[in-house]
């Protein structure tokens, strides 16, 4: 009873990342698992079932909030469906003792991933144009096979990817790929189902890791707003990466005083990481409000010099002109009255309010890419 309610603590921490990081539940989970001594096979295996239900409790609320571009979702799942059942299968046919180094590198590379990702800013390419099926479907392959024979994985690949791209909103890149992760969860318990057989599926384990994600499901969307996922994504690689190199060092029979020097390396080096997290983190919220200050203050000026150019002009304030009807003198389109501008009747005031509307985007698109750098 005390393991599944530990497994049950685990479950429920994987869920809290995965909700403020948009990836590793299954990377969270299956290291702790190895670290308890279970085969990396069932380990995956039974993680991979637990997702079934997690990750469709996470799609809903996606989909609920609208954080959910199904055109991406269907251009990505197929793909990471084929490559969890090709992983699934690979991982099964293997050893034990072949596996656990094998998954124990590709976590420990993953979490050295997360610690380089998280200690700097995302510089995202905004221009860009809508994601294609050329880049999603190796995308999406890549990163199923990789989910399947490491344990997890498919957050870690295809969400810094798709963040990278710049083509969309962090909020539907972390939602579309919580839901395509049904899919390929689906399909890696299949090829295990196949590749295993039902016994190798710890089913208490699945059972403890669904009830503590479903429970973390809709704290974690809270938890999200509160812990900042630059800090979070730092400390939990540094987690995994120190976690896993236990069991490599194990696997290359490294002895004596080596593991120590290594630790102390790997903790140095993780210290480091949180470090420019942290840096990183500051750097961005002084940004940010450095443009919240711009934005708040860069309109009022604008719209007193539009507002006092009629004046300045000495169009009459009860004709109807264009003080009252809002439209550009010159151009015959009607302002809010609904009334025409009579050509020639206060030409200038249009001007200083059309560079005033143009140079406020500029000037916000310039602040914008601020934050970004």
């Amino acid at each position: 009873m005390r393991k599944l309610l530990v497994l049950a603590l685990v479950g429920l921490a994987a869920q809290l990342v995965d909700g403020a990081l948009g990836m590793a539940y299954g990377l969270t989970s299956s290291t702790l698992l190895l670290f308890a001594g279970v085969a990396p096979a069932a380990a995956s295996a039974s993680v991979h079932l637990a997702e079934i239900g997690t990750t469709l409790a996470a799609g809903v609320s996606h989909w609920r909030f609208g954080n959910v571009d199904w055109r991406v979702v269907g251009r990505i799942a197929l793909p990471g469906a084929i490559g969890a059942f090709a992983g699934a299968t690979f991982l099964s046919s293997i050893s034990t003792e072949a596996a656990a180094p094998w998954m124990a590198a590709i976590l420990f590379t993953l979490g050295a991933y997360l610690l380089v990702r998280f200690s700097r800013p995302l510089r995202a390419n905004r221009a860009a144009g809508r994601l294609r099926s050329r880049f999603l479907a190796p995308l999406g392959l890549v990163a199923g096979f990789v989910d399947a024979t490491g344990g997890g994985g498919w957050g870690p690949v295809a969400t810094p990817a798709l963040l990278v791209s710049g083509r969309m909103e962090p909020r539907k890149v972390i939602g579309s790929v919580d839901t395509s992760e049904f899919v390929v969860a689906g399909a890696a318990s299949i090829g295990f189902l196949i590749g295993l057989g039902s016994e190798g599926f710890l089913l208490p384990t699945v059972a403890a890791l669904l009830v503590g994600g479903l429970i973390a499901a809709p704290i974690a969307a809270w938890l999200v707003r509160i812990v900042p996922a630059q800090l979070l994504g730092a400390v939990i690689g540094g987690v995994i990466v120190l976690t896993n190199a236990r069991t490599l060092l194990s696997a290359g029979g490294v002895g004596g005083s080596v593991p120590v020097v290594v630790y102390v390396l790997l903790g140095a080096a993780w210290l480091v990481a949180v470090g420019l997290a942290v840096r990183a983190l500051r750097r961005t919220r002084r940004a940010r409000a450095t443009v919240e200050a711009a934005l708040a203050d860069g309109p009022a000026p604008a719209g007193e010099a539009a507002a006092a150019a009629p004046a300045e002009s000495g169009g009459p304030a009860e004709s109807g002109g264009p003080a009252e009807s809002g439209g550009p003198a010159e151009s015959g389109v009607p302002g809010e009255s609904g009334e025409f501008a009579k050509p020639g009747e206060s030409a200038e005031p249009a001007e200083p309010a059309a560079s005033g509307e143009s140079a406020e985007p500029a000037e916000s698109r310039k602040l914008a890419a601020a934050v970004e750098g």
